[in-house]
């Protein structure tokens, strides 16, 4: 740890979903989900209007849709969008100090000890906190982040999600184990369900409870190297060094039984919840990857990995699973199996229809229902008859020749839904098109920023 609260840690809220209500001012303040709009698709991001409802990343879309009410928008995405917006942020981090980590599109560490001519007091920081929150959300016309600062990535990372949305947190040095102590041990980055399970079953509900157990006793719980971890996040142990632009070359999450396991029930259960947590992660980072690793620790220790490359890059996370069971069954779960992992390599940036790509319905559209409902699909039928430019999808960027910009509220029968309006308009008309209407095209993202 350092002895000034020099480690930034910035984390834009709901991102995508703060995106696109910025740039279609009539889903400001209603729930809107965006992710895979199709039956077997992945929420990526929740407005905080949604989440008041139980939707969440890395939720089907199917379920989101069951919790949240009529009126909700189901968006797919728009990297390029987020993209852009994600590149002014990055800047303005980069104005404070040059070693810049971005984790994703959305997240990044900052080393403002690097900084020229920063005061890295408790007041120093909170005041530059608060200064960075205010110009990231006039840069990107809204758009609001979370900020913790502490002496450590830990203590950074932990206080910028402490007062979500648009929170800030400075954990001052030396207090850092009276801040980190009370909380819920799911707080530690190490510790996943099935980790918090196994803490409970030993009586550890705090991180306070984690530092009282010895190192014998986590090793013996999580294994050398998890055990390790979690003895030393317990006690704010963390060195590690701002390291900007890392390369990534990929994503995986293995998890340490306390009993050696043989139903394949059970591991293929444990292989569908990593593959989701894999999934959130390569989509939170803006990757998509060809091949699916699963990773094996017998019984008797002997450790062995099994791979399979894919057709095309994938951040499906029942693509993942699917492919991880397959590789599992061909490995075999003999004498046991006291650790597996599924992780994905072979990483490469999204392609905007990579991003959330499920284009067939769960569904049929009611042409009434696009007009009260942001998302409405049509029958696979429908859009297989379409030519492929016009396969409008919900959320997407438009324009017509006569009516100017907007977005594609909804879809079917071979018809388009529009609303025509964009970030700098107020809510703008709803009509409704010929999905085969040459006068309209697909579109750059809107300028959210105002004219010079």
């Amino acid at each position: 740890m350092r002895r000034e609260a020099s480690v930034l840690h910035l984390d834009l809220d709901a991102f995508f979903a703060a995106v696109e209500q910025r740039d279609k001012p009539s889903l400001r303040g209603r729930p809107v989900v965006v992710g895979g709009v199709g039956g077997r698709g992945v929420v990526a991001t929740a407005s905080y209007e949604a989440r008041a409802y139980g939707a969440r990343s890395a939720m089907s879309t199917a379920e989101a849709r069951r919790r949240c009410p009529p009126g909700t928008a189901f968006l797919g995405g728009r990297f390029a969008a987020y993209r852009r917006t994600s590149d002014v942020v990055m800047g303005l981090l980069r104005e404070l100090s040059p070693l810049v980590e971005p984790v994703s599109i959305d997240e990044a560490y900052v080393d403002l000890a690097a900084g020229e001519g920063i005061d890295l007091s408790v007041d120093g920081v909170t005041a530059l906190a608060a200064e960075l929150k205010a110009r990231i959300a006039a840069a990107t016309g809204g758009v609001t982040g979370s900020v913790g600062i502490g002496s450590s990535k830990l203590m950074a990372k932990i206080g910028s999600d402490l007062q979500k949305p648009d929170g800030l947190v400075v954990v001052p040095p030396g207090a850092e184990l009276d801040f980190l102590h009370p909380l819920p041990v799911t707080r530690l980055g190490g510790v996943g369900p099935a980790t918090a399970e196994r803490l409970r079953q030993i009586g550890v509900k705090t991180v306070g409870d984690l530092a009282a157990k010895s190192l014998t006793d986590l090793v013996a719980l999580a294994g050398k190297a998890h055990g390790a971890g979690l003895h030393a996040l317990a006690r704010a142990e963390d060195d590690r060094a701002v390291v900007p632009d890392r390369e990534v070359k990929s994503v995986s999450h293995e998890e340490t039984f306390e009993r050696d396991l043989t139903d394949l029930a059970v591991l293929n259960r444990e292989i569908d919840s990593m593959a989701a947590r894999v999934a959130e992660r390569l989509r939170k980072s803006s990757f998509s990857g060809r091949t699916v690793t699963v990773k094996l620790r017998r019984y008797d220790f002997t450790t062995l990995t099994r791979s399979q490359t894919l057709p095309q890059p994938t951040d499906d996370a029942r693509l993942i699973a699917g492919t991880a069971r397959r590789l599992l069954a061909e490995a075999g779960t003999q004498g046991g199996l006291r650790l597996l992992g599924v992780g994905v390599s072979g990483l490469s940036v999204y392609a905007q229809g990579d991003l959330f790509a499920e284009g067939l319905p769960d569904r049929d559209a009611d042409p009434a229902a696009d007009e009260a409902d942001a998302g409405a699909e049509e029958p696979a039928a429908a859009v297989e008859d379409l030519p492929a430019e016009r396969r409008w999808w919900p959320g997407q960027d438009v324009r017509h020749d006569e009516l100017g910009p907007g977005w594609v509220w909804g879809r079917g029968l071979g018809r388009v839904t529009v609303r025509f309006e964009g970030p700098l308009t107020p809510p703008g008309p709803v009509r409704t098109l010929a999905a085969d209407d040459p006068a309209l095209r697909p579109a750059d993202p809107p300028d959210w920023r105002m004219p010079a």
